[in-house]
């Protein structure tokens, strides 16, 4: 048997909350959330230990993420992928590497975009959103209106365009935040979506 690597370290270096303990609105939304993935993910005990940051965090999480139009899904773990392997954030990496990998329905994709980006086997679509999204996530000054025109030539809209820039900066947070805390991943996460 393999011993879990996280077995000598807490969840959070600043502690963590369980469910059971949180205000009722956020305990049903986590609730409904482990029960479609069979665990509690790892950041929303981190999180939960300043209520009403974890519910600001999940209001704008659910309103990219989740939202109807745009990107799709696939598309939108590919930004966070991407861009949380440049930020080095292993927990974002994990997490939602696992959440790519089932929805782009590709058991390397996520490993590949988040070792090495710039060189990952990618559509000219998926480039073009990897591409704006790490100018944003690493140099965000040099953003300029060619980085625009290069993604809407590749056939993204105006609010495609956005998404990238929403997730992308929602994400630069989480991945501060996962530092911070020294978050660690769920093991479940490491097998998800592998094949």
């Amino acid at each position: 048997m393999t011993q879990n690597r996280t077995d000598d370290h807490p969840v959070s270096r600043f502690g963590h909350v369980e469910p059971a303990d949180l205000p009722d609105d956020l305990r049903e939304r986590i609730e409904a959330i482990a029960e479609k993935s069979g665990f509690v993910p790892n950041v929303f005990r981190a999180l939960a230990r300043r209520p009403a940051e974890l519910r600001a965090f999940l209001d704008y999480h659910d309103a990219l993420m989740e939202r109807a139009g745009g990107l799709s899904k696939a598309e939108r773990e590919l930004v966070v992928v991407a861009t949380s392997g440049v930020n080095h954030c292993v927990y974002c990496v994990v997490a939602h590497g696992a959440i790519l990998r089932i929805r782009a329905k590709d058991a390397e994709i996520a490993d590949r975009v988040a070792t090495n980006p710039w060189t990952a086997p990618l559509t000219p679509r998926e480039r073009a959103i990897v591409d704006l999204a790490l100018v944003l996530a690493t140099e965000p000054a040099r953003l300029s209106v060619e980085h625009l025109d290069a993604a809407r030539a590749a056939g993204l809209d105006d609010d495609e365009v956005w998404d990238v820039g929403a997730i992308t900066a929602l994400f630069a947070l989480s991945n501060r935040m996962a530092h911070l805390t020294a978050l660690q991943p769920n093991p479940e996460f490491f097998l998800m979506g592998r094949g």
